[in-house]
């Protein structure tokens, strides 16, 4: 099982949010982590979420590691705006692929 980290984007695989994404904003331990989006579950109420209902994604953002790591808090902006950033970033690939760039 891959290591997460505060910052990561995840892909949510189970529950109520599934195919969701997602911002780790806390490691609990190896099988727990605390995640939020900024929208519909904020910075202030995060969800504890077992890693085997996470799918982690090989981004990061690093607005988010360094807001946390100098304050312990992130703004609900910020997440939102990580997760806007990799889904256009995703959009924009996978329209490329389809027109054979």
């Amino acid at each position: 099982m891959a290591k997460a980290e505060i910052g990561q984007l995840v892909k949510i695989r189970r529950g109520r949010g599934q195919e969701q994404y997602a911002v780790i904003i806390g490691v609990e331990d190896a099988r727990f982590v605390w995640i939020a989006d900024g929208d519909k579950r904020k910075f202030d109420q995060p969800k504890k979420k077992n890693m085997l209902h996470l799918e982690l994604l090989d981004e990061v953002s690093r607005e988010v590691q360094d807001s946390m790591s100098e304050t312990g808090r992130v703004t609900n902006g910020k997440l939102r705006f990580a997760l806007h950033s990799y889904r256009n970033r995703v959009e924009q690939q996978r329209e490329a692929h389809e027109r054979g760039e």
